[in-house]
């Protein structure tokens, strides 16, 4: 194995501590063993608060996320939320949105503001609301993010805010002879958010977690 350069070694420990620094509450980390016990990947703590802080200073009304898991994303997002927001969460998983559910109710949120959908991004988003809602978070299959992202510039209002975890497909991404089908997926994905600037206004790929590429709804759109 290659020897990490002085420099990556002081990258990773820079992203070693940042995913160190949040201190979750017995709510987050009973979903998170939730989802453990399910098999599903949560996202990470580091990825978590800025979930929280991306909504605390968006303060979204109306969220949708597509990949409830056992509720450690929504959690997340909706700490940051303004009182009375909505999370519309999707996920085909009926077993991981009793868990999600039991979160939630935990955290201490209504069950009306909390409307869990059984189902795939592909069948319910069509269904949703256009112009409805301040914030997308996308957590779910690469092969149908491009799916993902035209519905959610439909269903954001101006200036509403696309999240999009795992950007860096497990650190593939960057990595220009990987060709793999979900990495190019998310490859395209980051080009369509950066050239799409009349739908686009701006986009942006933090390096927290596995990437969570960010983009916000144009204002005004052409045509």
């Amino acid at each position: 194995m290659k020897a990490l350069s002085p420099h990556q070694t002081d990258k990773h420990a820079s992203w070693a501590f940042a995913e160190a620094r949040p201190v979750e509450d017995e709510v987050m980390l009973t979903a998170r063993e939730r989802s453990e016990e399910l098999g599903i990947r949560a996202v990470t703590e580091g990825t978590a608060s800025l979930l929280t802080v991306l909504a605390a200073t968006k303060a979204p009304r109306t969220i949708v996320e597509l990949g409830t898991g056992a509720g450690v994303s929504g959690l997340s997002l909706m700490r940051g939320a303004p009182r009375g927001a909505v999370l519309t969460t999707l996920d085909p998983d009926a077993e991981a949105q009793r868990s999600a559910r039991e979160s939630f109710v935990a955290g201490g949120y209504v069950p009306s503001q909390t409307r869990l959908i059984t189902g795939r991004g592909r069948t319910v988003l069509p269904r949703l609301s256009t112009g409805a809602y301040d914030l997308v978070f996308i957590d779910t299959d690469p092969l149908v993010l491009g799916f993902h992202v035209e519905q959610s510039a439909r269903l954001l209002r101006p200036g509403g805010l696309l999240v999009i975890n795992d950007a860096f497909d497990g650190d593939r991404v960057p990595r220009p002879a990987v060709r793999d089908q979900t990495t190019v997926a998310l490859r395209q994905a980051g080009k369509t958010l950066a050239e799409q600037t009349d739908v686009w206004s701006h986009s942006t790929v933090i390096p927290t977690g596995s990437g969570v590429l960010i983009a916000i709804r144009a204002v005004a759109t052409q045509g």
